[in-house]
């Protein structure tokens, strides 16, 4: 269970790095798409794209300090569920959700994860 929570938080490092990353940057795919597509504003992006690069620093962190990965694995939890729900409100179904969706799932899994064995390390 340990190294597949590790190996979890390690992918996530990576993806929301790189998706922060390109949001903070103004790649012009990440701002047609929150202008035109969501109708979201550029402004909102770079927040999103911070929020993501600040986790993403924070569950590296939580490398060493394991009391930050909850919290920051919850923040993308509600990250990745407004992101979902963009997608599928957005009229772009589930098949364009899906990668949303699976970071979504990771970050449950992380959250979940993380606790199980803080709560099992606490017992024993």
């Amino acid at each position: 269970m340990k190294w597949t929570v590790r190996v979890i938080q390690g992918l996530l490092v990576v993806g929301y790095l790189l998706f922060g990353f390109m949001k903070l940057s103004a790649n012009p795919m990440q701002v047609e798409a929150f202008n035109d597509v969501y109708g979201y504003g550029t402004g909102f992006m770079f927040v999103v794209g911070a929020i993501e690069v600040i986790s993403a620093i924070g569950l590296l962190i939580g490398y060493w300090k394991k009391n930050l990965v909850p919290i920051f694995s919850g923040v993308l939890t509600v990250v990745m569920a407004g992101a979902v729900f963009t997608h599928i409100q957005a009229g772009q179904g589930f098949a364009v959700a899906m990668t949303p969706f699976i970071l979504l799932i990771l970050a449950v899994a992380l959250f979940l994860g993380q606790r199980k064995m803080a709560v099992t390390t606490k017992t024993v």
